[in-house]
Order: structure tokens, then sequence, then C-alpha cells
């Protein structure tokens, strides 16, 4: 990025196109069908299955491999045949049982073959449907039970459900017993309105849901004819699912993929759910699924294959990868594990990293990364004029060394940790901030620093930690901040519902508040103190079964917590382990955030199946050496910082000029609030003045945000109410260019008399020499000569010598390069 000041440019603000544009991304066309393909050698899968009952069902897959071992799907392309047809048929690719016995299924493709066994059992027993495990669902699929339809709180036209199915006791009492079962004919189940409304045989506001002849259908209108009959106590629960294939890269011109679903039974049974299973896709701009199951392809790129069944799910992770003309792998050097992850997945890919970014982009992008302001003129020139090969190696270490930095990474965690005098006092406010200081600049350990602010009791001014519990005052915000923080986990939808998206249930929601339940609080001799300390009793109740709750930990399971023992140090000893599922992959994610603009789970806060990481052996690695090098947070900054990731320029090639995934380039970013505040009056010189603050102290160097600054606020300053990264805005708008355009900061500052440029003119400094100095500031660099002689020009041009400087430092301020960090 440079700025250029040419008389136009300088005058109308260096935004032409808007301040704030972006670009738009392309899109790659999906390669050829794979009948092109031949294969070398085939696989059937599941080798063998068992079907039980006449209703049951088979989804094949049949796969394909070339001599050079490329996967491609031939389930659709291939010809099937039964050994047996009195035992089993097919119908496509799907085997329907006919009888009991055994039989082999062969699938053929281009002269290649392979086989599964089938044995069917109890063909000629009743199959009743399952209310639990088929109506739910066909309930589902056909999108009843939606939160925008019937499974909305109040439901809709007087007719509700629970949403996706999550409480079957209320939607037996709806379908059976609300309004004297007016909904139902048993007598004549296809007059039913449960199956007239959908099918839009009379008017539905919901529109057509329903198509006659579909297994939705039959399911419903079997369970109708069958007299609403509830599920026996035998009847098996769904314990988890599957995905065949669980991962997959396909190549050009492979652009197709049938997915099988398995559901795992309490029974020890397996059987196949494609049919009823629901599909979503995390990126339909690389690939879409049907509702069979089918995935194409739409450009190159990857995406997660959700298959979800009840309150099971499971995913696929689909590749879709093509040849780049003229693409040739340049082998960039690689600095540590973190490049080669990286290098491996844009190899992949076929996107090439852009080059390395200079020595004043380097400078500028770290100093703001790692102490939230510019480096200074001296800064600047010095690491300009060092010619040692390890100098950015060396700046990484001075800077992690420095009080700004525990300053700056201080004010990111006082964020989301809801740091403000409206919660914890003001006096709260800044000993809890200086707590938070002193564990970055000492490089407490993060699974330390999670298990004191969890644990803590005592006064919240003595103890400062203990204001975590003072801002979050009940179980169920500490359950949703605590995941949020320290999981990476948005749980919240837990609290009322299962979770839509993810494995989380309320009993999973419940069972973490029971360990947050027994915290008391109580006030001090000073009213603005309080104290946090651990109540003897407390239980948390289900709302929807009324059970008390154990202490559960996710993925472990309940937990029996002795009496005396405080249960949030279960849960924080659990949550702080080195073998924790969560933890060391939500900071890290986190770290990697704040340093590239996105996570590799994007947003940093928001892990689930649905949404996968765009990197997963990086983060993997990332989490596993970050707790071997003891949870230190400057290792994984320092590590990313030397990485030629990292360090790679934000200008793009012809191959990665679309990539917003995979960090093949630095992404330019808007300068947070705080830092664009700061970067303006370090280019002017004049420091901005804050009410209670001492003179010269930095925005980012602020216990909390001020009350009323309209800037910080139109920039996007949180307010820290949320334990989200979210809540401090990252979106441009119209109001900040016009700050940054004509506001009174930009020309109160520029215009100051003991600002930089009246004072370097009172000082006798030259044109070169002011201009110079508002470049290194600004922009970490000297102007080029082009820049130098179109700033001059200017100048010249100008009846007044100090307004034509102004405007200098105007350009400066408003253009991209100032604004942007990249």
């Amino acid at each position: 990025m440079r700025v250029s000041l040419g008389l136009p440019a300088l005058l109308i603000g260096l935004c032409g196109g808007g301040l704030f544009a972006a670009e738009t991304p392309t899109t790659t066309a999906a390669g050829p069908a794979t009948a092109t393909l031949v294969p070398a050698r085939v696989t059937l899968e599941p080798g063998s299955f068992a079907l039980t009952g006449p209703r049951s069902r088979l989804q094949l897959l049949f796969t394909g491999f070339t001599s050079e071992q490329q996967r491609f799907d031939l389930t659709h392309a291939a010809t099937y045949r039964s050994s047996n047809e009195q035992v089993a048929r097919l119908e496509g690719s799907r085997v329907v049982p006919v009888g009991d016995g055994t039989a082999t299924i062969t699938a053929e493709a281009a002269g290649q073959s392979a086989t599964c066994e089938i044995t069917v059992s109890k063909f000629v027993e009743p199959q009743p449907v399952s209310f639990k495990n088929e109506t739910q669902m066909a309930l589902t699929r056909t999108g009843c039970n939606m939160g925008a339809c019937h499974g909305s709180p109040s439901g809709k036209g007087g007719f509700r459900l629970s949403l996706r199915a999550y409480d079957p006791a209320l939607d037996i009492m709806t379908l059976r017993s609300e309004f004297f079962g007016r909904r139902i004919n048993i007598l004549e189940p296809s007059a039913s309105l449960l199956l007239k409304k959908p099918l839009m045989d009379v008017a539905h506001g919901g529109g057509k849901r329903l198509q006659k002849d579909s297994i939705e259908h039959r399911v419903l209108e079997q369970w109708i004819a069958e007299g609403l009959r509830l599920d026996p106590a035998t009847e098996p629960d769904l314990v988890r699912v599957e995905t065949l294939p669980k991962t997959l890269t396909l190549s050009s011109p492979a652009d197709t993929q049938q997915i099988l679903v398995l559901g795992h039974f309490s029974d020890g049974t397996v059987r196949d759910l494609t049919q009823l299973a629901e599909f979503t896709s995390s990126s339909e701009a690389v690939g879409t699924v049907d509702q069979s199951g089918l995935v194409k392809k739409v450009s190159r790129g990857e995406t997660a294959v959700l298959a979800r069944y009840l309150d099971q799910m499971a995913t696929c992770e689909v590749a879709f990868l093509e040849e780049v003309p003229g693409f040739a792998w340049n082998n960039p050097p690689e600095q540590n594990f973190v490049d080669s992850r990286v290098f491996s997945k844009l190899k992949e890919m076929q996107i090439l990293p852009s080059d390395l970014c200079t020595d004043d982009e380097f400078i500028r992008r770290v100093a703001l990364d790692t102490l939230g302001r510019l480096p200074t003129a001296d800064e600047a020139k010095a690491f300009a004029d060092d010619p040692s090969p390890n100098k950015r190696a060396a700046l990484v270490d001075r800077y992690l060394a420095t009080d700004d930095f525990a300053s700056f990474w201080g004010l990111k965690w006082a964020d989301i940790l809801r740091s403000n005098s409206k919660k914890l006092d003001a006096a709260g406010v800044h000993k809890f901030r200086r707590w938070i200081f002193e564990a970055v600049r000492d490089d407490k350990p993060m699974n330390q620093f999670a298990h004191e602010l969890l644990t803590a009791s005592g006064s919240t001014f003595e103890n400062p930690p203990a204001n975590y519990w003072r801002a979050s005052r009940d179980p169920q915000d500490a359950v949703e901040t605590t995941s949020q923080l320290f999981m990476g986990v948005r749980i919240q939808c837990a609290k009322c519902h299962n979770h839509p998206f993810e494995r989380w249930t309320q009993d999973h929601y419940y069972g973490i508040a029971a360990a947050f339940t027994r915290v008391g609080r109580k006030k001090s001799p000073d009213p603005k103190e309080e104290v946090i300390y651990a109540l003897p009793t407390g239980e948390v109740t289900q709302p929807r079964t009324g059970k008390q709750m154990k202490v559960h930990l996710l993925l472990q399971g309940d937990v029996d917590v002795p009496v005396e023992t405080d249960r949030r140090v279960v849960f924080a000893d659990w949550l702080t382990k080195a073998d924790n599922p969560f933890f060391a992959r939500s900071v890290v994610n986190r770290i990697w955030g704040h340093l590239f603009g996105r996570g590799i789970v994007e947003p940093v806060d928001d892990f689930r199946d649905s949404n996968p990481p765009s990197n997963a052996p990086l983060l993997n690695q990332l989490a596993s050496e970050f707790v071997t090098n003891g949870f230190s947070q400057k290792w994984a900054i320092r590590t990313i910082l030397l990485s030629r990731t990292y360090q790679l320029s934000s200008r793009t090639n012809d191959f990665n000029k679309s990539d917003e995934l995979y960090f093949s380039h630095a992404s330019p970013r808007l300068l947070a609030a705080e830092q664009l505040l700061d970067a303006i009056c370090a280019v002017t010189d004049v420091a901005e003045s804050f009410p209670g603050a001492p003179a010269g102290t930095r925005a980012t160097q602020l216990p909390e945000p001020p009350a009323d600054h309209y800037f910080l606020k139109v920039f996007g300053q949180p307010q820290r109410e949320m334990a989200c990264q979210c809540e401090r805005s990252s979106e441009s708008n119209l109001s900040q260019a016009l700050q940054m355009i004509n506001g009174p900061v930009v020309h109160n500052k520029l215009r100051a008399d003991n600002g930089r440029i009246h004072t370097m003119m009172q000082a006798g400094k030259s044109d070169d020499e002011i201009i110079e100095s508002l470049y290194l500031v600004g922009l970490s660099r000297r102007p080029d000569a082009e820049e130098l002689a179109a700033a001059k020009q200017h100048l010249a041009n100008s009846q007044d010598r100090r307004q034509g400087l102004e405007d200098v430092g105007w350009a400066v301020l408003n253009s991209k390069e100032f604004l942007f960090q990249h």
C-alpha cells in the first residue's frame, strides 16, 4: 500500500471508490463430470450390513480409484444386482429387503466390481413407526418444528411443536390430545390436517412442506394409521450418528459424492438413517447437498456437510480441488511449523502465497498487533537502517517485553471479561485491569489465568480476579460467558432448547450451570466492594424435565462432587488440564484471530461441527505446542509473529487474490478505534484528553471505555457489556468516513498550535523534514521520490505554507495505508 499525493487525490481525500470499500471475491467454475475418470479399483460400502424389518433400507456407496489413487463417486453411475432377489432387491443404489435370509449385492462400473453382504431378518414381523426415532425426524425434515414455524415458542396458528423435536413429551401432548386430536384422523389418516396442510390440500400459511409418497409422508401417515402409537420402554435410543465417508477430497473432474448416514442405537444395532437425515453445507459457495445426501461441487474449496438426526450429528469434511492453469508451487521458505501447516494447505488448494512484506510494513504491523500503537519515528528509522538479518526476531522480542504490550493485550482481555464500572465499580475496574496487566506482562500461564478467574473468592478489591463473579451474576450467565471465553462454545441456545446446529443439549447447559450455582455474593463494610464466596448448598433443575442436575463436564459426563468441595474448582481443574479438548484450541484460535483479523475458526468463539477450522492440522498443532510450552501466551504470539505466514504481504497474486480463508496473504483491516485515535494523536503529536486520566494517556491505556467519546464509539469501541469479540464492531460506515474527512478530532489536531506541523515550522524545519516526519510516524517509512515531489508541488501551489502542510498531513491520515493495518 502506498499513498499517492497527487494534487487531485490530496484534495479529494484519497478515498475514491469508497474509503472502506472491499473487493468482491471471485468464484471458480465447477469442473466436468466424473465420466472421464477410469477406475483402476473400486470399493463398495458398507462391506456387510444387517437389515431388520420390512421398512429398513441401505444406501450403498460405490467408489472408484484411478491408478493415481484419485477418488471419485460411482454410486449413481453403477449397475447393481442381487444374488437373491427373494431376500434383497435394488431401488437405484438403495437396498430394499424382500424376505429373511442373505444376499450378495454386486456393484459394477467400467469393468470393475465389488460386493456387499446383506442379511435380512424379521421381515414378516410388524415394524411400527417409532415416534421418537422416526415421526419426530419426519416433522423436522418437513420444517414443521423449525423456529420460524410451529417450533417457535408461541407456535403458529395455535399449533406448537418443540423446536427440532427437543421435547417429545410436549409434541406427544400436542399431537395426541390438543384440541381433542382435531389435527389427526385415525380412521382416515390421509384426511388428517397434519398431512393435508403441509401437502397444501387445504390452506396452509407455511406453504407446501410435504410431498405425497415421500419418506416423510409415509412415516407420518403410517404413524397416524397405527393409532398414534407411543414407543414402548424397549424402543432403543439413538446414541450417535456417523457419516461415510468421514472426510473426502475430490479432485476435478470428480464433482459429486453420495453421503451415507449410519445411526448407532442403545441396543447395539446400526441403521441407515440417510433417508430421514437432515443435511446442510457450511459453505454453499463451495458445495451444496440435497436432502438425499448427494453433495455437488460449486467451486474449488472446502465445506463441511452436517448430517443431523434428532439431537445427534456428524460431519463429512469435503474438499473440492482442481488444477489451476499456470500454478507451480514455489517452495517458499518455512520459519516454523506454522508455515509448514499453512503452506501444505495452500499447496493442496493450489494457492500461491504472497511475497514477504517489506521492513516498513513489518514494523508497523507488529507494533500495532503487539503494542496497539504505531512505531515511533525513531523506531521506524532505526529498524529501516538496521542491516542485521535477525532484526525482525529481535524487534518482536523487544516489543513483547514492554509494558505497552501488556497494556494492549490486557485491553483485549478486559474487553471480553466485561471490565466496566457499571458492573465492577470504578475501583474494581482499576484493580481488575492491573491484575490483567500484570498477568500479561509476567506471561502468567493461560490455564492458570483462567483457573484463578473461575475459582476466585474473597474481596473484589483485594483479590481482583473475583471480579469475574461480580460481572457474572447468575449461573446461566456464568455458563454462557465461561463457555464462550474459554471453550469457544456458544451454548446460549441450549438454555431453552437443544442447540439447533450443535451437539449441545439442555442437559449439557444446566449440567454446566450446576458447577456455578453455589457462588455467593455479599457486601463488605465498603458498599462499593463485594465479597465472593462458595455457598454450601444450591442446586440447578433442568426446566423441561424437572431433573436435579449434577455437574457436567462436556465430552466427559456427569461428576459427583463432594459436599465440602467448591464445584467451580472441579470444573476449572477439568477445563485447564493439558488434555482438555476445548481450552487450548480456543485460546490459540483467539490469539490467531487477533493477529490475522480472522481466526482459524471464525468467529473465534464459535467452535462447532458446522463451522470447521479452515486448517485443522494447524489449529491442532498450535494448541498442542501451546500446552507443551506451558500455556504461554507470549510463546504463542512470538511463534506466530516469526512465521513467514504472518509476514506475508497484503499484495496478492493471480493465484491468491480471491483467498479469504487460508492466510496466503495479509488481509488489510481497519485500525481498531483506540489504535486509530492514538495513531492520529501520534501523527499530529497532540494527545487526546480523557476525563480522570493523566495527561498523555493513550486510548489503549484507559482502564475502561470512556463514557461519551463520539470518535471511539463511531469506530466501534465496545462498551464491555458482552463476553464476545463481536461487540467490537469492525464494520465501516459513512460516519467513520465523515469523521476522518472533516471531523473535529482530525481537524483540530492537525491545526493545533502545539501540534507537530506548527511546532516543526516554528523550529525552522524544512518542508522535506516535516513531510518525512509525517510519513515516518504515520506510515513507518520515508516518502518515495514521487510522493515527496507531489507533496512539494502542492506546497508550491499553496498560498499558505502551514495550510499546505496541514493538507499533506490530512492526506496521510486519510490514506488507506494509514487507516488500515496491512
